[in-house]
């Protein structure tokens, strides 16, 4: 084994297995409406050296922009399990989503590619892994590298987007015990 990474860890977790043997990352759920890492587990990242890797950047799809009714998935996807999959959550969501769309026709980018870039500009040790099921998913994400965010625009974003305004939870109460430990 060459490296030893952890998924959905506490802060107080993530420093007692580093103090065991040095943790090399960690993967958590993280995106511009999922920021439970933040108050926690970045600090310890950066204190320790450990690099960041959110899963879900794009917040399993819905802040790209072309979800906006559980409708739109296919039946039978797991994501309908979870609350802000719910059709109350997504129809309020969708206003959230609305301020995404706006700031990102203003910069000239996909929504997509706006959620991702302010995750990159959370901090250099921090590496997004978005899915992507076509090429030009993957060319677009890949894309937001390169976009430039001035400190008041990730600080606009974030606003916009905050997690105070999202209606429902990454998952489902039963889940949520299990994660973050």
């Amino acid at each position: 084994v060459r490296a030893l990474g952890l998924s959905e860890v506490s802060g107080a977790t993530l420093r007692r297995a580093h103090a065991v043997h040095p943790i090399a990352a960690v993967q958590s759920e993280y995106s511009l409406w999922s920021r439970d890492p933040e108050d926690e587990v970045f600090p310890v990242c950066r204190e320790l050296g450990i690099g960041f890797v959110p899963y879900s950047p794009l917040g399993r799809g819905l802040l790209t922009g072309t979800i906006a009714k559980p409708d739109a998935l296919g039946a039978g996807d797991w994501r309908l399990t979870l609350p802000r999959f719910q059709a109350e959550a997504m129809e309020a969501n969708n206003a959230v989503i609305a301020m995404l769309e706006k700031m990102a026709a203003e910069k000239g980018v996909t929504p997509a590619q706006l959620a991702l870039a302010w995750v990159l500009h959370q901090g250099d040790f921090i590496v997004p892994i978005p899915g992507a099921r076509k090429i030009r998913h993957l060319e677009q994400n890949t894309a937001a590298a390169g976009i430039e965010l001035s400190a008041a625009e990730v600080a606009a974003i974030g606003d916009a987007l905050s997690p105070d305004k999202v209606v429902g939870k990454r998952y489902t109460e039963e889940l949520l015990a299990l994660v973050n430990g």
